[in-house]
């Protein structure tokens, strides 16, 4: 029992000795400037990475020094050239081993960005983002010499936001690439770039971008906030900072604004949005935001203000549809058939007679099937997706109709509300009206007309209340700005919009000069 007792107390001493080991914080520890000492420690932190290499050399063949990188983010050949190539052949003279400098080195190396650091920690962060390492025997500091290359999509069209007229470039994986897409539209000084890390083992890189004079400086530094109390192992995708910064993370309705396309994140700087760029993501998100921004789809704002004005009222029109036709369908049929003249009502009701479901059962197998062929056809592969999806919905209704399980208006209505679903330009909005569809579904099946008024209530008065950074979600009409209705419901023409948004551009309001067009 004692050496029972002795093997626990001495394998705990152990395991509590390794845990110290592990908490010492290596953002601590500095270069000694012993090449050996520095080079090992480096090794063991690397060990049973097989993707780990360096070269060993000499700097005007006396003193020692190593390159550090990683096999698949460096370009070699450019190391070679503006790297290694320089420093066996530098000029003995210019440099004498007595006399060398970290300066001297730095500028014999021909990399066009070249940095220094004296701790571990930025040596490990600069060798898992692409950077090659020069440590020199001797010197406390490390060379970061930036010649990092990976494989990467190139610049295609946005997938997710098509558009008839306007540009056809949208945001890549890549930061750099997204953050120079948005500085090659906005040629000022006063295009503001933050970066930051988010993630202890991704470091993911996140970049805050705002144009100084327009945005309000308490939405940035909010923004700046938010972003830096994120504590999580990895970011993989903008999506997932998302749910971080929303003001009510259990809202249905989205408060963050994703997008790929580079225009419609430049407009909305303007407007004195800021954007988040996320590494290894094609979304930008874009704070704060509003309900009827994300009714706008960026074409709005390159066709002619007229058919754009219509294009509009027709999407404001399908939204009301996507929301309550299905429920409208069954507070009729079940509560109010008075509503209905009286040849339709008889054409309904005898469609309905062989069905042996209620209507509220009937129409949700037949939203659950239709979501169900929606999924099937995003997930399938492209060139059978959506054959498969449309092919499916006709044969699956046809046979459901004839087989006496739904009534044949009920497919109308459920085909019209698909449609309706597909207007509208943000597909994060598009899923929660799809849901916000079941819930007045069971609010008509019970109450009739009376549940529909009930259940839109409840959703004005939530989306009253909704915030988007401070920002409310219902702005300009609650609260009510007047001179900011020319963008919502209609788009008056490019020379009447003088203002910006009082919500988040009221630090520079004016947007137009007064000499543009005489009417």
């Amino acid at each position: 029992m004692g050496r029972l007792r002795w093997k626990k107390n001495f394998t705990s001493k152990i395991e509590n000795d390794l845990q110290d080991k592990i908490q010492v914080p290596i953002e601590k520890d500095k270069l000694s400037g012993n090449l050996d000492k520095d080079f090992n420690h480096i090794k063991q932190l690397f060990e049973g990475a097989q993707d780990f290499a360096y070269r060993e050399l000499k700097i005007c063949s006396s003193n020692s020094a190593v390159i550090l990188f990683l096999n698949g983010l460096v370009n070699v050949e450019r190391m070679e050239l503006h790297v290694i190539n320089p420093l066996n052949s530098c000029n003995r003279e210019l440099l004498k081993p007595s006399e060398l400098t970290i300066g001297q080195i730095k500028a014999v190396i021909s990399s066009a960005q070249v940095s220094h650091g004296g701790t571990f920690q930025e040596v490990i962060d600069q060798i898992l983002s692409g950077g090659t390492i020069l440590l020199v025997n001797g010197f406390g500091e490390a060379l970061f010499i930036s010649e990092q290359y990976w494989e990467q999509r190139s610049v295609d069209e946005p997938v997710s936001e098509s558009v008839v007229l306007g540009p056809r470039e949208g945001f890549t994986e890549n930061i750099r690439t997204n953050a120079s897409m948005i500085r090659r539209r906005l040629k000022t000084t006063k295009l503001k770039m933050e970066y930051m890390k988010i993630g202890t083992h991704s470091k993911t890189e996140v970049a805050i971008t705002y144009l100084e004079d327009i945005a309000q400086a308490s939405i940035v530094e909010e923004v700046r906030s938010r972003l830096k109390r994120i504590d999580i192992d990895s970011i993989e995708d903008s999506g997932y900072i998302v749910e971080f910064i929303e003001d009510q993370p259990f809202s249905v309705f989205p408060q963050v604004l994703q997008t790929e396309r580079p225009d419609r994140v430049v407009g909305n700087l303007l407007e004195g949005k800021i954007g988040i760029i996320v590494a290894n993501s094609p979304f930008v998100l874009i704070v704060p935001i509003t309900f009827f921004e994300m009714m706008n789809s960026p074409e709005d704002y390159y066709g002619r203000f007229i058919m754009t004005s219509f294009i509009r009222f027709i999407r404001y029109l399908f939204l009301v549809i996507a929301l309550l036709f299905p429920s409208i369908y069954i507070a009729v049929t079940t509560f109010h058939q008075e509503l209905l003249p009286t040849n339709l009502l008889f054409s309904v009701a005898s469609s309905r007679e062989k069905v042996p479901f209620p209507a509220v059962v009937e129409a949700l197998l037949m939203e659950i099937t239709f979501e169900a062929l929606r999924e099937a056809g995003l997930r399938l592969p492209k060139p059978i997706g959506s054959t498969v999806s449309i092919v499916g919905a006709l044969v699956i209704g046809q046979a459901a109709v004839e087989a006496g399980i739904v009534s044949a208006p009920l497919v109308i209505v459920v085909a019209t509300t698909g449609i309706a679903s597909f207007m509208f330009p943000n597909y994060a909005l598009t899923g929660a009206i799809r849901l916000l569809r079941f819930f007045m579904i069971f609010f008509s099946a019970m109450l009739g007309f009376y549940g529909i008024l009930l259940g839109v209530l409840f959703i004005m008065v939530h989306l009253v209340q909704l915030r988007s950074f401070g920002v409310p979600y219902l702005a300009p009409v609650a609260p009510l700005k007047f001179n900011n209705l020319k963008d919502i419901f209609i788009r008056v023409p490019w020379w009447k919009m003088e203002d910006r948004s009082q919500q988040t551009g009221k630090r520079n309001l004016r947007r137009l000069g007064t000499r543009n067009r005489k009417y």
